[in-house]
């Protein structure tokens, strides 16, 4: 099939074509004639399939042309690096009208982003926080939008956005087209389909919560966050060449810490973007990143969503996530629009459980690399060994209720020497 056959008109045509994209992706030849119908949908798909493209297409085709000041549809997401990433497809898919898009998100001042809706809209992309923000302040009429589109509504779950999202289906039309894309599709957002959709259509071109085909998954068992530096720092000697390379992190305080590490080992330049970080210094190092200025982004999961670079080639978890459905997320940064990529994940010994669950959840075994010969081996610090000693106690505890801890059975050991060196001493 092609973007013709699914009557796509000439002008998105040519933005489709100068976008690089040859044929539609499974997601976009199903979803496309539905909404272009102005049918309710629930999309599922993995991340990096083209399910932006799948729902950007038919509403700003639907849209047509700038008309008015009030905004016609709504796209909500719930990071600012992924209502970046939509708003940057929408600009280029509208490349050849004159319909007006604009970004709404948090960690920078609400001024000028009220002066832009105030300028006159046709489609707003926010996060649910700064576009009920911008509404209050008196920066647009809502009662025209008649496109509600919900994307990566299992993270909207997990962050909590349903009282916002309620809050904004009592100010917008109730008589609306409404569209709910999701990587998973877990009970919290069958209750949000539920709420929010009438009669949808559901759309699934893979089974929930498998990572994309194109990625090769491997493994690798180290013993501590120093020799998994080593590894990573081997590996960018060996392989990487102009590649580019996305790390992630549980914590911001270690994608700090490694983002300082390879940029001292390295005369290219390394980015890191977190929580902690200003949304300018975010904006700039994904702009960067995507560009190709900079070869090596660390980041937390906050941005797994909101990475979309065609180009990045390999994907490493220097730390396993904690919960399974970001690892899908992670590794889909990579292996996007039917490319090739890989993704290795780093565990040490309080990661294998986590592991574990993430092999459950796709139902497939990630392959294990063996060790480099080579490679230095670290000594766990003391203080390290503690933590995931506490990572361990905490698995076992999930898995068994009545287990004491590690802690615990020393402690019991250590009583039972004491009585026996007792008993030993009265003997004597």
């Amino acid at each position: 099939m092609t973007f013709e056959a699914l009557k796509l008109t000439r002008q998105f045509l040519n933005a489709v074509e100068d976008a690089g994209y040859k044929e539609p992706t499974p997601i976009q030849k199903l979803a496309i004639p539905p909404l272009r119908s102005g049918q309710d949908v629930i999309g599922i798909a993995q991340t990096g399939t083209g399910k932006t493209a799948a729902f950007l297409l038919p509403v700003l085709q639907t849209l047509k042309y700038a008309q008015g000041d009030a905004p016609r549809a709504l796209i909500l997401a719930p990071t600012k690096e992924l209502v970046l990433q939509i708003h940057h497809e929408a600009t280029q898919f509208a490349a050849y009208t004159d319909l007006r898009c604009i970004p709404l998100f948090g960690g920078i001042g609400h001024k000028s982003q009220l002066n832009a809706v105030k300028t006159g809209v046709d489609l707003i992309v926010a996060t649910p926080g700064r576009f009920l923000e911008i509404y209050l302040k008196g920066g647009f009429e809502p009662k025209k939008i008649k496109h509600l589109i919900l994307d990566e509504a299992d993270r909207m779950m997990d962050m909590g956005f349903m009282p916002q999202l309620r809050q904004i289906q009592e100010i917008i039309p109730s008589k609306r087209q409404n569209v709910l894309f999701s990587a998973t599709f877990p009970h919290r957002v069958e209750r949000l389909a539920d709420e929010f959709l009438l009669w949808p259509t559901r759309i699934e071109v893979s089974p929930e919560s498998t990572p994309v085909e194109t990625v090769e998954q491997l493994t690798m068992e180290l013993p501590n966050q120093r020799t998994k530096l080593e590894y990573i720092e081997w590996l960018i000697n060996d392989r990487l060449l102009d590649k580019r390379l996305l790390i992630f992190t549980r914590r911001k305080e270690d994608a700090e810490s490694v983002a300082r590490y390879l940029q001292r080992s390295f005369p290219f330049e390394v980015r890191s973007i977190h929580s902690n970080k200003g949304q300018n210094a975010r904006i700039n190092a994904m702009d960067d990143f995507r560009s190709g200025t900079v070869q090596i982004l660390v980041s937390t999961d906050i941005a797994s969503r909101g990475i979309d670079v065609p180009e990045t080639e390999m994907v490493i978890n220097f730390s396993v996530p904690s919960d399974p459905l970001d690892y899908v997320h992670r590794i889909g940064r990579t292996g996007r629009a039917f490319r090739s990529g890989e993704a290795i994940t780093l565990q040490d010994p309080s990661e294998r459980y986590a592991m574990e669950r993430i092999e459950s959840l796709t139902g497939e075994k990630v392959r294990k690399l063996e060790v480099p010969e080579h490679l230095v081996m670290h000594e766990t610090p003391r203080n390290e060994k503690q933590l995931q000693a506490r990572g361990i106690d905490r698995e076992m505890r999930k898995r068994d209720p009545l287990y004491k801890g590690a802690f615990h059975e020393r402690k019991k050991k250590s009583k039972k020497d004491i009585a026996k060196k007792k008993s030993a001493g009265k003997q004597r």
